[in-house]
């Protein structure tokens, strides 16, 4: 079982890096539903390309109460809650570092600027994203939610050494995402 998940594993990703050919052609959207979003290739590693700003993810979320009433939850920086897990973690992993940062990139990448979802791969990345928020806003938090809400700020990263590097940078772009159904408790 493990040879045959392995050369599946092989066949598809040779199959995505490929050139365009009728094998790949006929079989993509299986190989991109197995390669998206985990196994995700890129040439980063031979080319990096540096983020210029940085990203900061902010979720709410609101639970409907028996009463048909609606409670709001204050607003939790999720990315500070990933800074604080990698700085006390003497080995951390690339995951968490990047897990929410690369979901957001693959999110901006595949909707614009109007949150519209035009594609299958698109509508997949907003679920990723809101499933990944939804799990450090349960995990973090906890209590029961049916909806998560997020917004991002966008700040330049100021060049070492400047005065602007005192103090901190004007946000470039302030995104308020609508509410996304989640399944209850964030789960």
């Amino acid at each position: 079982m493990c040879v045959g998940t392995t050369l599946v594993h092989l066949g598809a990703v040779f199959l995505h890096v490929a050139p365009p050919n009728p094998v790949s052609q006929r079989y993509s959207r299986q190989v991109d539903a197995w390669v998206y979003p985990l196994f995700e290739q890129n040439w980063r590693l031979f080319a990096p390309n540096p983020d210029s700003v940085n990203h900061r993810v902010w979720a709410r979320t609101a639970h409907t109460g028996h009463d048909g009433s609606t409670r709001v939850s204050p607003w939790i920086d999720l990315t500070a809650l990933d800074r604080a897990a990698v700085e006390h973690d003497p080995f951390p992993s690339h995951t968490a570092q990047n897990l929410l940062r690369r979901a957001w990139t693959s999110y901006v990448d595949t909707h614009g600027a109007d949150d519209t979802a035009r594609s299958p791969r698109a509508a997949m990345m907003q679920k990723y994203l809101s499933n990944i928020a939804a799990a450090r806003v349960a995990g973090h938090r906890g209590g029961m939610f049916e909806f998560i809400q997020l917004r991002v700020v966008t700040a330049p990263v100021a060049a070492p050494g400047t005065a602007a590097g005192r103090r901190p940078p004007t946000p470039v772009e302030n995104r308020l995402l609508p509410w996304w159904k989640v399944t209850p408790h964030g789960k």
